[in-house]
């Protein structure tokens, strides 16, 4: 299992404009073969700050989804961004 988690940041007033170009995304990759959770959310505390988490069966899954990352309006928009990926085992807390 692979997890993508990080944070990107962008200007405060920005924020929501951002975050509703990010709908079909989200809607795409909850679509993709492989994807296992995706999210791309406002952070609570820090205005300039949106949260990152995605879960993959596999590493191709991933590389089949991301193709050439984010369009050039959303990089632009990015002031910096941290985020990575994971190699993960799974162990259920149930």
């Amino acid at each position: 299992m692979v997890i993508v988690a990080g944070q990107i940041f962008v200007d405060p007033a920005q924020r929501e404009q951002y975050l509703a170009g990010c709908v079909g995304i989200v809607e795409q990759a909850r679509r993709a073969p492989g994807c296992l959770d995706f999210a791309i959310t406002a952070d609570l505390i820090d205005q300039g700050r949106i949260n990152v988490f995605e879960r993959w069966e596999s590493q191709e899954a991933v590389t089949s989804f991301r193709g050439s990352g984010p369009s050039e309006e959303q990089s632009t928009a990015m002031l910096a961004a941290s985020v990575a990926e994971y190699d993960v085992a799974e162990r259920s807390l149930t």
